[in-house]
């Protein structure tokens, strides 16, 4: 059995990957090289309980006894400068080097912003790390005006967090439609409706935001508005951490291209969470359910070349005051959709099957249509609008 495995990265498919692998019999030596300093957490929390609640803990991925069982050897707060395939070694930032037997690549993605002048505001803040969380709470705390800029998940999470501690918001959106990239237009629609319920000014299709500084506050300067707030939080996305994999040689194309075992270019290196590349759909899908299945998935064919490889359609959830919001597929171009009860949008493609189910405080059906999308199910004729016919029905 491989006698060392280095994991290069401390977030949440990492940690999964790890204890994959002790329940999987691994017994040799487990290596996380981590740029923070905590133990695994989730990510999940930071934009809802950590800023809601008086004394949120960090959300670990595991317990304290969990985590001692896993037996792994820390590298933190540490980077991999380098990964040298030749010797299968990485090089690290303190000027150590570790030798890999396998490796796997787990480095996640970091916030993008505009620019420079934003990243240096000390009043412009971004939600990635369990500190940016720490940070922006301590501001929200003596906060009356909060500007968002970027209406995807994680803004909007944290505009829904920001009005329940009465926070006036404003939320900046280019695009013509809030996550217009990851949902239908009827789907938009519904969660500009329902944030505007709860106050928030958005103001979508705006054109280049600038930002200048008013004695120590942020200004942002859009379409001839010039409007000050007390802090700006940046939530247009991330940007892969995919430089070592790059730099190493491995195939890259949106993310690390793997296959369904998550193996890369190389066969002693693998790829999990946000930065491999999800082999059917050829996209990276920065969700809690990938990073922790996909990687669970490596791990097992880590240390097992026959083990089944992961197959899963996306399938991410967004909580925001009281719904639960659950996305399940990717959404594809002219692909119509059909709407039940301004809670239910079936995304249907030209022979009638399902490409995406976005369910509004409804598990149940996503846990069908989880079925359908395997089935290649042909739903063209079923009255899927209708709220009197049972979608039970058709299990």
């Amino acid at each position: 059995m491989t006698s060392r495995i280095v994991i290069i990265g401390g977030g949440q498919a990492g940690g999964w990957a790890a204890k994959t692998l002790r329940d999987e019999g691994f017994d040799g030596e487990i290596c996380v090289v981590a740029e923070e300093a905590w133990d695994f957490y989730e990510r999940p929390p930071l934009s809802k309980a950590t800023l809601l609640e008086p004394d949120a803990a960090l959300p670990r991925l595991f317990s304290e006894d969990v985590q001692q069982t896993l037996s792994l050897n820390w590298y933190r707060p540490l980077r991999a400068e380098a990964i040298h395939r030749d010797t299968k070694t990485v090089a690290l930032s303190n000027g150590d080097s570790l030798h890999y037997d396998q490796l796997l690549i787990a480095t996640g993605g970091r916030a993008r912003v505009p620019g420079n002048a934003w990243a240096a505001h000390p009043q412009v803040y971004t939600l990635r790390h369990w500190q940016d969380a720490q940070q922006l709470k301590g501001r929200l705390a003596a906060c009356k005006t909060l500007a968002i800029v970027g209406g995807g998940w994680i803004g909007l999470e944290i505009a829904a967090s920001a009005r329940k501690s009465g926070v006036a918001v404003t939320l900046f959106e280019q695009q013509p439609a809030l996550c217009m990239r990851s949902v239908s237009a009827d789907v938009s629609a519904r969660l500009a409706e329902m944030h505007r319920e709860q106050g928030v000014d958005i103001r979508t299709g705006c054109g280049a935001l600038e930002l200048e500084d008013n004695h120590g506050l942020p200004t942002i300067h859009c379409d001839g508005l010039r409007e000050t707030f007390d802090a700006v939080v940046v939530g247009i996305g991330v940007t892969l951490n995919l430089e070592l994999a790059a730099d190493a040689g491995l195939n890259i194309n949106r993310g690390i291209v793997v296959d369904a075992q998550g193996r890369t270019s190389d066969p002693a290196i693998f790829a999990a969470g946000d930065v491999a590349e999800h082999h059917q759909y050829g996209l990276c899908i920065q969700s809690w359910a990938f990073a922790q299945n996909q990687s669970v998935a490596t791990a097992k064919a880590m240390l097992n070349a026959d083990a089944a490889g992961y197959d899963e359609a996306p399938w991410l959830w967004s909580d925001q005051y009281q719904h639960n919001i659950q996305i399940l597929g990717i959404p594809q171009a002219g692909s119509k959709t059909v709407v039940r009860e301004n809670s239910l949008f079936f995304s249907l493609d030209d022979n009638g099957r399902l490409t995406q189910l976005v369910a509004f405080n409804d598990a149940r059906t996503v846990k069908l249509a989880k079925r359908w999308m395997v089935a290649g199910r042909d739903l063209s004729d079923v009255p899927l609008a209708d709220p009197t016919f049972s979608l039970m029905s058709l299990r």
